[in-house]
């Protein structure tokens, strides 16, 4: 890990959803949708969030910015580096009114999380009036500077969001959440509903912001050629449980999580003598209200043994930087982007 303490770390991390059933409301069962969740983020790095939808990483994001309050858990965020860190998941109203302006995040509709009333120069105002950053001819010269620096021009400042295409549309969300100079930015999906060749657009405008000014990122998706392009960590998640963490390279080259095998054979290959290694997952998805005893993944595991249906995997180191949760992962031979010819 690099030598310096992280931006942001995740600490045993839970979030459980209660169900409500009878007159009375009683609670008769939880929804375990994030189970022990711990990465760590470091400074100018990005991290990227996989699994399937329903896995909890779009929670984990929520956590992240305050929308949820954890079951239990650290959300650790370190402003300043050498600084005491601020746990998000207890903190008060007025420590995350300060933490605001360093944490932001970019979602997956960008036409559902703009106002429609409001101009883009209202949208990107409005954070910097609010936390009295600017006002004035400071504020309009702030704003201008943001519309430039997402590739929008300054005619466009009195549009409303329905007068633009999803891509620009998306440009102005990144454009609101650089406006208070963050540390890091949460991005939940923010190319999922946008044409190919504008998720390229989008990621190279990502990337390029983040050479400019050393941001990190958070980047939840689903997409793992996004996110081996993108991203210089991954998280990979399964059912709220993270199954494996490592810098991309090694992870793509050489998994250690049958889970992960599995979502890479099914990338599309540009050897067409390889489409039949395609791994097929029997069932479904385990149910996060009811998870399997023993490792939540070992239903649909091909490599699964009598070990697996009754005790839980912990995340461990394998090799150095390289975590994951799988009891036979020192003698499992899993294939990788390479030998399985991955489009990506």
């Amino acid at each position: 890990m690099p030598d310096i303490d992280p931006l942001l770390q995740l600490i045993d991390l839970k979030k459980h959803f209660p169900i409500h059933k009878g007159v009375f409301r009683k609670v008769a069962a939880h929804v375990k949708a994030v189970d022990g969740v711990s990465f760590a983020v470091y400074p100018g790095e990005t991290v990227g969030l996989v699994g399937e939808s329903g896995c909890g990483k779009s929670t984990v994001g929520r956590m992240i910015m305050g929308a949820y309050r954890p079951t239990s858990g650290q959300i650790l965020f370190r402003p300043e580096n050498g600084n005491a860190p601020v746990d998000i998941a207890t903190a008060a109203p007025s420590e995350m009114r300060k933490l605001r302006p360093h944490v932001q995040m970019v979602f997956q509709d960008p036409f559902a999380s703009l106002n429609p009333r409001m101009t883009v120069r209202e949208i990107l105002a409005e954070p910097l009036v609010v936390n009295k950053i600017a006002r004035g001819k400071e504020l309009e010269d702030r704003v201008k500077e943001l519309t430039e620096m997402v590739g929008l021009k300054i005619q466009h400042l009195n549009r409303y969001p329905h007068a633009f295409s999803g891509g620009q549309r998306q440009r102005i969300s990144i454009a609101r959440a650089m406006a208070l100079f963050p540390k890091l930015i949460v991005a939940d999906e923010p190319t999922s509903a946008l044409d190919v060749s504008v998720q390229a657009q989008i990621v190279n405008l990502a990337l390029e912001i983040q050479d400019r000014v050393g941001l990190a990122y958070l980047f939840i998706s689903h997409d793992l050629g996004l996110v081996r392009h993108f991203s210089k960590w991954i998280v990979l998640m399964y059912v709220g449980r993270v199954v494996e963490y490592s810098p991309a390279e090694p992870l793509f080259n050489r998994p250690r999580h049958p889970y992960t095998e599995a979502l890479m054979s099914n990338v599309p290959s540009t050897r067409p003598e390889l489409l039949g290694r395609r791994i097929i997952l029997k069932g479904e998805p385990a149910d996060p209200i009811n998870p399997p005893p023993g490792c939540p993944f070992h239903p649909r595991c091909l490599y699964a043994e009598e070990m697996c249906t009754t005790t839980v995997p912990l995340l461990r180191e394998i090799e150095p930087n390289h975590l994951t949760a799988c009891h036979f992962a020192e003698s499992l031979d899993l294939s990788g982007c390479d030998a399985l010819g991955c489009a990506i």
